[in-house]
């Protein structure tokens, strides 16, 4: 679905210098959008405009306060002819922004489109899906921690519902490995022969490279009956008696091949902070657990490493690892990817694992909090990798924020997204107009 703009002009009548601006935005936008016939900035605004865009702001804004604040859409001001908020606006938008009216003003291009992609990704949510496959929650290995998650609860589902109109569709892991086990040896070669080469796989016996391709061919099977699934995710490990392997290669197939999110251990939301993320910027993002050094002993043990990394300033430092490796990361996205055995003891001796990397250097932490307001945002450096052998960390990477006693006193999950690059400012424009706010931890 295209989001529909609103032009608004604030004289009686269209200036030239409305025209003008408006048809420079019509062609730095392009297909992204659509455009709705422009009207007066105080008549009443279409249903079906998904943001009002002011081309053209001058000194009537300041007698128009009335106005701008009947308007309950997000309020793009984009005056330059480089898609960007105009310098000679600045005052304009602090008048506004100091009496109650919060307007959006790129900086540059990219947060122009950034917008119109976050304006088509608010639209898309409220049509949405998502599929949690699970039976007995808690109930299987390592309940004493999964009977702690939230994204469990119903008044997560809830929650998600209320404030993104998006559907959260439970169904039943159990008949889902069924489907699989259903699925022929005709249909998986198939799928060999067509992926070839461009799935490298070191260690993996030929059950467990079926057995994950037949689940991949149930969830397609799935996805293709049901319109409109924007992300899905397993109860993987907690129920991984279930099935004989894991969704790993299956998410990273279906991203590819469909755009489609997943989420580890079904995390709601961890998806939905993963679809919010990529679908606004369009960089690589994964999920992963997080393990900061400060947490010492706790951390370790779960991963069964003897000691971190030796680096400086360790209290600023953060291990990033899950199943055995960094985690379930898209090859597109990787800088080095391979299907390798699983690592986990809790998992199907069948089961596997994706081993890959994230380019080092700039890196941004986030997540979506409970309450579906705020998405937490740390920006990060990710200095390197570490192995350990024997372990439950083979690869994981080494993250460095500003002030680890803070990122750990503020952080909403053990649970954390990771998107390449330092998108600060780029998620802070692009939350404004999905409704969110950010907090920086």
């Amino acid at each position: 679905m295209t989001p529909a703009l609103l032009p608004v002009h604030l004289d009686d009548e269209p200036a030239e210098a409305y025209r003008t601006q408006l048809r420079h935005l019509q062609r730095l936008a392009g297909d992204a959008v659509t455009w709705l016939p422009g009207q007066h900035v105080r008549d009443a605004v279409p249903a079906e405009a998904a943001a009002v865009v002011v081309p053209d702001m001058n000194g009537r804004a300041y007698r128009l306060l009335e106005d701008f604040r009947r308007i309950e859409v997000p309020i793009l001001v984009v005056t330059s002819e480089f898609g960007t908020v105009s310098m000679w606006d600045w005052e304009i938008r602090d008048f506004l922004r100091r009496r109650g009216v919060g307007t959006v003003a790129p900086t540059s291009l990219q947060e122009f489109t950034d917008v119109c992609r976050a304006l088509r990704t608010k639209q898309n949510l409220a049509s949405g899906v998502m599929l949690a496959y699970q039976d007995d929650l808690g109930a299987g290995k390592q309940p004493d921690i999964f009977k702690r998650f939230f994204w469990w609860e119903d008044s997560c589902v809830d929650a998600l519902s209320d404030s993104f109109g998006v559907t959260v569709e439970r169904r039943s892991y159990r008949e889902l490995a069924a489907r699989a086990a259903a699925v022929s040896p005709a249909r998986v070669a198939e799928h060999v022969a067509r992926l070839g080469t461009s799935m490298p796989m070191a260690g993996v016996s030929t059950p467990a490279r079926d057995a994950a391709l037949q689940l991949y061919v149930a969830l397609s099977d799935e996805l293709d009956e049901t319109p409109g699934v924007i992300a899905a995710g397993i109860n993987c490990l907690n129920e991984s008696a279930t099935s004989n392997t894991t969704p790993c290669l299956a998410w990273n197939l279906l991203f590819e091949e469909r755009g489609l999110m997943w989420g580890c251990e079904a995390d709601l939301t961890s998806m939905i902070t993963q679809y919010l993320t990529y679908e606004s910027l369009h960089v690589p993002v994964m999920m992963s657990n997080l393990y900061p050094f400060l947490m010492g002993g706790a951390a370790l043990q779960h991963e069964r490493i003897p000691y971190f990394p030796d680096v400086a300033d360790p209290q600023d430092c953060v291990l990033a690892a899950h199943c055995g490796f960094f985690g379930v990361v898209p090859q597109s996205f990787a800088t080095e990817w391979t299907v390798r055995p699983r690592v986990l003891e809790i998992v199907d001796p069948d089961a596997h694992a994706l081993d890959a990397r994230f380019a080092t250097g700039d890196t941004t932490i986030l997540k979506l909090a409970s309450t579906m307001d705020t998405v937490t945002l740390a920006s990060a450096q990710l200095d390197d990798y570490a192995q350990y052998s024997d372990s439950d960390c083979l690869n994981g990477a080494v993250l460095r924020v500003a002030d680890g006693p803070r990122f750990v006193e503020r952080l909403p999950s053990h649970h954390a997204v990771l998107a390449t690059g330092d998108l600060s400012r780029r998620f802070e424009v692009v939350a404004s107009v999905l409704g969110l706010a950010v907090e920086r931890i």
